[in-house]
């Protein structure tokens, strides 16, 4: 039922409130409606914002323009957990007031009148401000005497009506009458890692493997091994170390290399065929270490300034525990074989999917256990396998029933599917997703996704741009040469507040199993996958100097550690892509980047840049300078730009704004 005042299209709101908006702690977000009323009296509106803890403050919303009915205000909120905010619209005495004053007072008309209503308004007004509000108090009575006063020329009567003492008050205290509010809508605010964080991605079988010449064959390393590679991830600025599957793997149906169906003896067989008479999801692989060793592997990694994200795979090889305790959790074909995984062409005999429909109550029960193991032992971060191969609903109460005892945890979804697929799931709970940014590569395909990306979900899809993955190879890498790792890793970078790196990136890794595939020759999934680091330094055959700079440009730069803020420019190339992204601070600074990337892999691109200066904050006939924090060189920039970018060179600019500077 439409109220006094009409409040519609509230936002963010997801599916009508059905689902909380996110948000994380110290982000900015906008919360807007469309607010009105019948005739020409003024109207107003305010966000009403509720706490965890109860407590609620309201901010004033300003109107988009002059003379519209959407209204908008910026909110950052700084407690965790579950908010509320609604909209209040109410008719504003003052606003009509000063509205009707502005136009009879310099008319002559009705003046007398109009002042007798103004003074009878400003002793309404400071009666309402609380007696020991001084200065507010005194500001709005002082402004009643002055507009009563006949002895004052009709100007300085009106100037004092008007004032900005006056305006400032009002917004503090304001008369509202006709107060109308919408329903409530829930906001859940997640920390910052929830938004913003760089990952990486290794194997720790392979970090530390060793060639044993007697044995014939590589032997795995182990957590204490791979607890020597933390310090270098962490000195490239990354956040959260992501190991794929560290439980025992089965031996039935085992994969030898490229993902063959002969494995040889000492083959480690796919991480993600999880169980074996060692154990199933809650055992650790013998030859990585014991708990012991992974507890200490999750301290180093602390001390170093690093979160551990571990995979929670859904699934069981035909090894597993589960499958002889609970085979009713599997799908049984009409042959009475247990239905092992497919995805057509692909078969993955090794791994069983779990059926979620047979015992439902003691899947959930035991998958819970098993995420609040891994809690107990220090993991943070959950990177989810195929979430979307398993019920939505199940998801929704997993995610909710960890968020009621460790908010802390976050859930990363590996779901590259179908749209709907993969929102429905960001709206029950996911706090990141996986996307289709590595395949989108042209310049057209990118911004579209940008702009989907930032304003179409933005209030609940998280978006995690991994530039590649073990499974995910694309041919923009395999054939674009250094320069297109760089330039995916600068777009990753600066257009997502969450990035991702497979290991092996950094050694320009790009030969693929086969034209046409996006497997990696001798992938990782399936053997051990030892790389030299140090010989790469010295040789200079790495980009991790780069993604250093990145990350480092990344902490530095408030604007770049958040999502909904991207505005994409005009450029007249059709390979040249600008963005940029602008946040203010709570002591008014403005910070803002702005990127200027070739896509283009294969040649030197040269064209004009058309900035959308109101973007920025700035009238079209302002300049400013631009330090580019890639080369450390400035230029005088305004609104149309001249650029070069060569591939093989530097193919980005990234550009920190310095207002005021020659």
């Amino acid at each position: 039922m439409t109220g006094r005042i009409p409040i519609t299209d509230v936002s963010p709101t997801v599916d009508n409130g059905a689902y909380p908006a996110k948000a994380a702690v110290g982000e900015t977000f906008t919360v807007a409606a469309t607010v009105f009323r019948e005739g020409h009296d003024a109207v107003n509106a305010n966000v009403v914002l509720t706490s965890p803890t109860g407590q609620t403050r309201r901010m004033l919303m300003v109107p988009l323009g002059q003379g519209t009915d959407d209204w908008q205000v910026e909110v950052v909120l700084a407690e965790p957990g579950p908010w509320t905010f609604a909209i209040e619209g109410w008719s504003d005495p003052y606003g009509t007031w000063r509205h009707s004053a502005e136009i009879k007072v310099p008319a002559g008309i009705d003046v007398d009148l109009v002042f007798a209503e103004g003074a009878a308004f400003f002793d309404r007004a400071a009666a309402g401000v609380p007696p020991a509000v001084r200065a507010d108090r005194a500001t709005l009575s002082d402004a009643a005497q002055a507009v009563a006063n006949p002895a004052l020329p009709p100007e300085a009567r009106l100037a004092a009506g008007t004032s900005p003492q006056v305006v400032a008050a009002l917004s503090r205290y304001p008369v509202r009458e006709l107060i109308t509010s919408s329903a409530s809508y829930p906001i859940w605010v997640d920390r910052k890692r929830a938004l913003y964080g760089s990952w990486y991605e290794f194997f720790p079988r392979s970090e530390g493997a060793r060639y044993d010449d007697a044995a014939g064959r590589w032997i795995s390393g182990s957590f204490k091994t791979a607890a020597k590679r933390l310090d270098a991830v962490a000195a490239m600025g990354f956040d959260i170390l992501y190991l794929p599957p560290i439980h025992p793997i089965g031996q039935s149906f085992r994969k030898g290399p490229n993902n063959t169906l002969d494995p040889k003896p000492g083959d480690p067989g796919s991480p993600w065929a999880i169980g074996s008479a060692e154990g199933g999801h809650d055992a650790i692989h013998p030859e990585l270490g014991t708990f012991d060793d992974f507890d200490a592997f999750v301290a180093r990694a602390r001390e170093v300034g690093l979160e551990v994200a571990i995979d929670l795979a859904l699934q069981a090889s035909p090894d597993h525990p589960w499958v002889q305790e609970h085979p009713k959790w599997f799908s049984v074909r009409a042959d009475g074989s247990i239905a092992y995984a497919e995805n057509p062409p692909k078969k993955y005999q090794d791994i069983y999917p779990i059926n979620f429909d047979n015992d439902p109550e003691g899947i959930y029960a035991e998958v819970l256990r098993v995420v609040k193991l891994w809690i107990s032992h220090g993991v943070t971060v959950f990177r989810v396998d195929n979430p979307h191969t398993k019920p939505v609903n199940f998801w929704e109460w997993l995610l909710g029933e960890v968020r009621k005892t460790n908010p802390e945890v976050l859930f990363l979804s590996e779901a590259f599917t179908r749209r709907p697929m993969m929102r429905e799931l960001a709206k029950v709970g996911f706090h990141q997703s996986y996307t289709y940014f590595t395949w989108r590569n042209e310049k057209w395909e990118l911004e579209e996704y940008l702009q989907e990306l930032t304003k179409e979900t933005g209030h609940y899809l998280r978006p995690n741009f991994f530039v590649n993955t073990p499974d995910i190879l694309t041919a923009y890498l395999q054939y674009g040469g250094p320069g297109a790792f760089k330039i995916r890793a600068a777009i990753a970078a600066t257009s997502s507040p969450t990035w991702g790196v497979y290991a092996g990136f950094e050694l320009f890794e790009h030969v693929a199993l086969r034209p046409g595939s996006e497997e990696y020759l001798d992938t990782e999934k399936f053997q051990l996958r030892p790389r030299d680091w140090e010989a790469a330094e010295a040789e200079g055959r790495t980009l991790s100097p780069y993604i250093t700079k990145l990350n480092d440009i990344r902490r530095r730069h408030p604007a770049l550690q958040e999502l909904r803020n991207l505005t994409i420019h005009n450029v007249e190339d059709d390979a040249i892509s600008c963005w940029s992204k602008r946040t203010t601070g709570p002591d008014g600074h403005s910070d803002i980047v702005i990127v200027v990337v070739n896509t283009d892999p294969h040649a030197v691109r040269e064209t004009m840049v058309h900035l959308d200066m109101a973007a920025l904050g700035m009238r079209p006939e302002d300049t400013f300078t631009v330090y580019d924090e890639i080369t450390g060189g400035t230029w005088r920039w305004g609104a149309q730009n001249y650029v070069k970018l060569d591939p093989n060179g530097e193919p980005a600019h990234i550009l920190a704004v310095r207002r005021g500077q020659a």
